[in-house]
């Protein structure tokens, strides 16, 4: 009994002990954090647990070895997919008819099949010419791609239906004969949708919103916006050019006008490689406005109640044109098809699918020419990043399940997708397998590096498992680095990849450190799980890509060159 009695000191001392430390340690912790904001303290939380993941991960440093760097300007036609990669929504019916191309608000489904619908009501009514019988043929494809396949001279049907006049234009100033066929198919616009606060917040202050106030409020930073890639989008290129013309009406390409661009461009937070990728964005509430085309805004049940529409820019009203040497009954077969179109039970047919609805609406500018427009999406390139540098890390899954095609396909479309990466940027690159090699560590893409960057990717092999999640990690490691010596960089991951994780660390172990770094992470599937690599993306908006072996050349193409 008394030794038990003596032990009792002891052991309440040593629980006093522990209870002591506990809150010295707790509060020295406390205090560490203290004049810190919430975000600091995640950011020094999230920077600990970096170097500890870092830290269990097998990273390599590989050789490095110059390659040869190809010097001639990107060859569009080359990297573009067969056309069959694009579906036939309407079949032609006769052996005499006319391919058209039209874009996909109209030749979809749904609310977006009003072209759909009509061309299989025209080639129903046994059209002639002739006295032959005739029909049409429609082709699903966005007007940014489906002017990249006319003015490459890949693929050249007899005729396009874009969403607006401006490729049309573009067309015709790259040395395709074009000719109106109609000038309107089908009413459309396109403009800002905003919420509801934010509209009555700038209409109090300017007195009304349209791009002169909203490029003002965005120069301000009054107004957080997103818009859509002017190279592939008909509502991206709209706006850029209306923006350009708001700033200079007389010169959209002058001194003035490109002042003015490179003040709003600082400021824009977002620009979106898809219209459903920036939807998204808005969704989560990270943006105040974007833009969208009317006929999908009112077919969108998120928009209603809480945001307003404002229309801008040309007018989206479906022209038709007649490409190349068409011939005169090719042509008679357009007229038809037009007039068909025009009736007034089909313009109906296209008002209950959110066509026709503010025919009020006027252009604030006349048509712009054609030769000027890739010279805007030039401008628009060099200096959409605000005058802040990028930098960006490419992750490659070399795993054994690349071996063979999909290697060969990753590596040509790094190659020639390099040549968006931009010279001023920086770039560093990782392969990932089982382990996680870096084979280029960040640096300028000066001619050395982006030989090195060749020689990275020439030098890929595949063999092991998938540890998607740790090249990941390691990439992230690499932009920190970065980014404490540079910090008013733009940091970015490209993750290319064709299967799950199988190896390493996992989503949930990265998760609060991709939201925590604000790393926007692009991800390129290879005939992969997509919705793993849309779980990646979606933590920072950024934009998901499923691809194939015939089409991810060109994909990539598109996404390195809105984002670079």
């Amino acid at each position: 009994m008394a030794k038990k009695g003596k032990g009792r000191p002891v052991v309440v001392l040593g629980i006093i002990a522990i209870v002591v430390f506990a809150i010295v340690y707790y509060g020295v912790n406390l205090t560490s954090d203290l004049g810190k904001s919430q975000g600091e303290v995640s950011k020094d939380s999230a920077d600990k647990k970096l170097e500890k993941i870092y830290k269990n991960i097998n990273v390599k440093t590989a050789e490095q070895r110059k390659g040869l760097i190809d010097l001639d300007p990107v060859d569009i036609g080359s990297s573009l997919p067969d056309i069959s990669k694009f579906p036939v929504s309407v079949e032609n019916t006769t052996n005499n008819f006319v391919e058209i191309f039209s874009s996909p608000e109209k030749a979809g489904t749904g609310t977006d099949g009003w072209l759909n619908e009509v061309a299989e009501a025209f080639n129903n009514s046994k059209p002639t010419v002739g006295g032959k019988p005739v029909s049409v043929k429609i082709r699903n494809i966005a007007s940014g791609t489906a002017t990249d396949f006319i003015r490459s001279g890949k693929y050249v049907p007899d005729a396009i239906t874009p969403s607006n006049e401006l490729w049309g234009e573009m067309i015709k100033a790259n040395g395709v004969a074009t000719k109106m066929i109609s000038k309107r198919l089908i009413g459309n616009v396109t403009g800002v949708v905003s919420t509801k606060a934010k509209y009555d917040e700038l209409v109090e202050k300017y007195g009304s919103l349209n791009i002169a106030a909203i490029t003002t409020a965005i120069a301000k930073n009054e107004l957080s916006m997103g818009y859509t890639d002017p190279f592939a989008s008909s509502t991206g290129l709209n706006f850029l050019v209306t923006a350009l013309r708001t700033f200079d009406s007389s010169d959209m390409l002058s001194a003035k006008a490109v002042e003015g661009f490179e003040k709003f461009q600082t400021n824009v937070p977002f620009i979106a490689s898809t219209t459903i990728q920036m939807r998204d964005a808005a969704k989560s509430g990270a943006l105040d406005a974007f833009v969208l085309e009317y006929q999908t805004y009112v077919n969108v049940s998120d928009l209603k109640g809480g945001y307003v529409f404002t229309p801008f820019g040309v007018r989206h009203d479906s022209p038709l044109y007649a490409l190349g040497k068409v011939s005169a009954e090719k042509q008679e077969i357009l007229k038809q098809f037009a007039a068909f179109a025009e009736q007034e039970k089909y313009q109906k047919l296209g008002e209950d699918k959110g066509f026709n609805g503010m025919n009020d609406y006027k252009a604030e500018f006349d048509a712009v020419d054609g030769n000027l427009l890739p010279a805007a999406q030039k401008l628009w390139k060099e200096k959409k990043s605000g005058n802040k540098p990028i930098t960006a890390v490419f992750v490659a899954d070399v795993s054994g399940s690349m071996d063979g095609e999909p290697l060969n396909r990753l590596k040509e479309s790094l190659l020639k997708g390099q040549k968006y990466l931009g010279k001023d940027n920086k770039i560093g690159f990782v392969s990932y397998s089982s382990d996680v090699t870096i084979n280029l560590p960040i640096g300028k893409y000066d001619t050395n590096q982006q030989s090195m960057f060749v020689g990275a990717v020439d030098s890929l092999q595949a063999g092991g498992g998938t540890a998607t999640f740790d090249a990941i990690a390691v990439a992230m490691k690499m932009l920190k680095d970065e980014m404490a010596v540079n910090p008013d960089t733009k940091p970015l991951i490209f993750v290319l990849s064709d299967g799950d994780t199988n190896e390493g660390h996992s989503l949930d172990d990265i998760r609060g450190l991709i939201e925590a770094y604000k790393v926007p992470i692009y991800t390129i599937g290879y005939n992969a799980n997509i919705k793993a690599l849309q779980s990646i993306s979606s933590i920072n908006e950024a934009a998901s890509i499923d691809a194939d072996n015939d089409d991810v050349v060109y994909k990539i193409g598109n996404l390195f060159n809105v984002q670079m």
